[in-house]
């Protein structure tokens, strides 16, 4: 990649033995259609590195719709996927057995049209399975070549400490934007440690717009809430690496410019003290 990349000017972060940038790509919501496929060329076009997924989203179809846009021989693109959370008629389940792991990754290996992960995940810990034995499973994959790098997702400091016993955590993906920091802890334990957090939800679901403050600083400079909100991501840590999501080229390219908005100390000050929306939660 050039250095006119997204997210070089607001640095690049370390994923084991690669270096990304700081913005990469969320695909919860791809499905496999000619448009969506053009899509994700576009983001790559654009200097996307990192494009993350998982077994679930879609049913399998942002899997399919990855494998198909970016086959392996595209260069320089991390493709991060997750595996251990299976859908029910309540919702979603953790599912942490071997049995499952082995199968959903062989699984996504399929859709991926890959012979090895760049980067998976343990989706979710499972309270009935302990997580040694769900990322030995994860570490055995490793051994064989089939997966190069290990991250865990919806994690809690002492369960990364106990993941970091078995494995090498080289990423940690939870739940954070500019209204949700129940994650405060493990982002600064990711901080002391040198571990890339990638913060999903970045943008709250896409109701940025609610927040006052962030509609001020967005009127201000003259860019989106969206846009803002990313903004006050990168600054808020080093380690941080969203990966917003969207079907909209235009959207895409707001999202990536976002690396290159930095916030002033008064900016940076108003949008600390944003707090959910009124008549807003957390899910």
């Amino acid at each position: 990649m050039t250095d006119s990349g997204p997210g070089k000017s607001a640095g690049s972060v370390t994923l084991g033995d690669r270096t990304v940038h700081r913005i990469g790509l969320g695909t919860n919501r791809v499905t496999n259609t000619p448009a969506v496929r053009e899509i994700l060329r576009r983001a790559v076009d654009l200097g996307v590195d990192l494009v993350d997924t998982a077994d679930v989203y879609q049913h399998g179809s942002s899997e399919e719709t990855i494998g198909e846009a970016l086959p392996p021989t595209t260069a320089d693109v991390v493709v991060a996927t997750k595996g251990g959370l299976i859908r029910t008629e309540q919702g979603y389940a953790p599912d942490g057995r071997p049995e499952h792991l082995s199968h959903a990754f062989e699984e996504s290996l399929r859709r991926l049209r890959r012979d090895r992960i760049d980067l998976y995940y343990l989706h979710r810990v499972d309270p009935r399975v302990p997580i040694e034995e769900s990322l030995g499973t994860l570490r055995d994959l490793q051994k064989q070549g089939r997966i190069r790098h290990i991250g865990v997702s919806n994690v809690t400091v002492p369960e990364l400490e106990r993941a970091r016993r078995v494995v090498t955590v080289v990423a940690v993906q939870n739940r954070f934007n500019v209204f949700e920091r129940e994650h405060e802890e493990v982002l600064r334990y990711c901080e002391v440690h040198s571990i890339p957090f990638v913060p999903w939800f970045p943008l709250f679901r896409g109701k940025l717009e609610q927040s006052k403050p962030l509609n001020l600083v967005a009127q201000k400079r003259g860019v989106t809430p969206h846009q803002v909100a990313l903004a006050w991501l990168l600054r808020r840590s080093s380690v941080m690496l969203p990966i917003p999501g969207t079907l909209s080229e235009r959207h895409l390219e707001e999202n990536l410019a976002a690396a290159d908005l930095a916030l002033d100390e008064d900016e940076a000050r108003s949008l600390d003290a944003c707090s959910l929306p009124p008549g807003d939660r957390a899910e």
